[in-house]
């Protein structure tokens, strides 16, 4: 009987240790276009009412988090593909999104057409790029032998993903404009999210390259999956989450994060808009914050060493919920709202580097718990906060602006007092309160420390 074609394990490479974390800046370069500019080109270029807008946000977001938690285990149950179970995501289906994800941002024709087709392609480009957006988290566990492995591994991911921000206030609206003069404004994000799209797609192939040789390839599993002993079961799935008191408490805290990304990036132009009365001041907001995200990502591994993971998560959530609320205190004060803005996004960047590790620690809790690796799984319920974040956005923004009566016909100049207060709640007050629930959840519910880790750890590999 033929045995599996195990490789051995390898180091991470120059190549990982540097440049992993490519194919995220390639994501969320594109799916910027959708967290700045979905809520913007539904009211103000495709000008449907707040209860259309809301609809259509509502709708397709809800679907995409109700899907959310199926991409880790599809993964993690189906037959393994020829170039191993998660590796094999990260070539097969991103060509496929920038066809899909440009129907998003096109209004073609009127009334119901026009919504059922924003929201069917909302819908189908979240699956198809959410298989190698969770194959791509989940071979940081497969890469990452060792702690610090996966330390280097999120970091590295993190900055990269971040700098995207950076590299995106530059080409995002500059290309946005361009098309605009092309083929007109309704056009122009649809036009950009093609093109970011097929970045993206090329972006996740590098990290197609750079992770050969690291996940083992069972091939008499993938030309029969009867002979696959790595595939979980729905029982192995439910007891992974279940009998994962932690992984619970972490999903629920890391919404908070996910809120703060979603609903700010989302309410900035109307912002700079209708509040500082100067929509240009937009590119430099996303500059200067992003830069700062990048610093947190890459500062973050040293602020763990330090103080531990789980305590730099609680305290730089604490730390960005104090800057809102000093923020939404001084919202006239435009200069000092956008260095404080700037300074949570800095927060954010620490925290987006230090969940996955969370995650790293739960899956590694979950083996020694229940005896069976769920890393696609536990590496896809990531997906799960993320998808509500967006799903809430919407609602949100939406429910803020109609608090507020927004109108997309009314002047920036003469923006009311109640408005700018209605974005300001959406912009920094409601992110604030999530943040502190997300920090006490943390603190009194996530228990797993370095030295367990490393427990479990030694009471697997003595199982093995």
């Amino acid at each position: 009987m033929s045995t599996p074609n195990k490789q051995p394990k390898k180091e991470l490479s120059k190549a990982l240790k540097l440049f992993y974390g490519v194919g995220d800046c390639g994501f969320t370069l594109m799916t910027n276009v959708e967290s700045y500019f979905f809520n913007f080109f539904l009211t103000n270029l495709a000008q449907f009412g707040l209860g259309t807008v809301t609809l259509i946000t509502t709708i397709s977001s809800a679907v995409d988090a109700c899907l959310s938690w199926m991409y880790g285990a599809v993964l993690n149950s189906i037959k393994p593909k020829k170039w191993g179970r998660y590796r094999s995501w990260l070539i097969l289906l991103p060509w496929l999104v920038p066809f899909l994800f440009a129907f998003q941002f096109l209004k073609i024709g009127d009334g119901v057409l026009s919504v059922v087709i924003i929201i069917v392609a909302t819908i189908a480009s979240h699956v198809v790029w959410n298989f190698p957006y969770v194959a791509n988290v989940s071979m940081i566990a497969i890469a990452g032998q060792t702690p610090d492995d996966r330390a280097q591994l999120s970091s590295t991911r993190a900055a990269w993903a971040n700098f995207s921000k950076v590299i995106f206030s530059y080409v995002g609206p500059p290309l946005a404009a361009v098309f605009a003069g092309i083929i007109g404004e309704t056009s122009q994000y649809g036009a950009t999210a093609f093109v970011l799209g097929w970045v993206m797609a090329a972006l996740y192939f590098a990290h197609f390259k750079m992770f050969d040789g690291y996940e083992e390839v069972d091939m008499e599993a993938v030309k029969d999956r009867s002979k696959d002993t790595t595939k979980t079961s729905g029982m192995d799935l439910v007891r992974a989450l279940l009998q994962n008191p932690p992984l619970i408490i972490l999903l629920i805290s890391d919404l908070a994060k996910w809120m703060f990304n979603f609903v700010v990036s989302g309410v900035a132009v109307y912002y700079f808009t209708y509040v500082a009365k100067n929509a240009g001041m937009l590119a430099t907001y996303i500059l200067i914050s992003n830069i700062l995200c990048v610093i947190g990502s890459y500062l973050a591994k040293n602020m763990a060493k330090k103080f531990s993971t789980r305590k730099t998560t609680i305290g730089i959530f604490l730390l960005m919920a104090v800057v809102l609320i000093i923020a939404n205190f001084t919202y006239t004060n435009v200069t000092l709202v956008m260095i404080l803005m700037s300074l949570a996004q800095f927060g954010y960047g620490v925290a987006y580097a230090c969940t996955p590790a969370l995650y790293a620690d739960t899956i590694v809790y979950s083996e020694w718990k229940t005896g069976k690796n769920a890393t696609g799984w536990i590496s896809g319920l990531q997906n799960v906060p993320l998808k509500v974040g967006v799903m809430f956005r919407g609602i949100i923004i939406s429910a803020c602006l109609a608090v507020a009566n927004f109108d997309p016909s009314i002047e920036a100049a003469a923006a009311t007092v109640e408005l700018q207060k209605g974005i300001c709640l959406a912009f920094m007050v409601i992110p604030a309160c999530a943040l502190i629930v997300a920090a006490l959840l943390l603190a009194f519910g996530f228990r797993i420390t370095k030295e367990k880790v490393e427990q479990y750890q030694a009471e697997i590999a003595a199982r093995q």
